[in-house]
């Protein structure tokens, strides 16, 4: 079997590489906030460095939690018909 290995082998299927053949302008954004435009493999916009929890001081890092993991909401309470005057809804029954 003849294998094609010019730029006519793409057009009748595609390429089938794990890797992109360039490289794409990428934007890095450090955990201190400054940014470093650099190529990247993947075509991407942002790139964020993770942060390291263990440097952070203990409150903000019980803050960044607590953001990370809302609470659950609290249930509200059922309202009770023991406070109402019937008679001011008298006027909406049918006879």
């Amino acid at each position: 079997a003849c294998v094609r290995s010019n730029s006519n082998r793409a057009s009748i299927c595609h390429l089938h590489r794990q890797l992109y053949g360039r490289r794409y302008p990428v934007l890095l954004v450090s955990t201190d906030g400054s940014t470093v435009r650099l190529r990247y493999s993947e075509p991407k916009r942002i790139l964020m460095l993770p942060l390291d929890s263990s440097t952070l001081p203990e409150a903000e890092r019980k803050a960044r939690l607590r953001r990370q993991f809302p609470s659950k909401p609290k249930a509200k309470e059922e309202e009770t018909f023991e406070g109402i005057d019937l008679d001011t809804y008298k006027k909406f029954w049918k006879k």
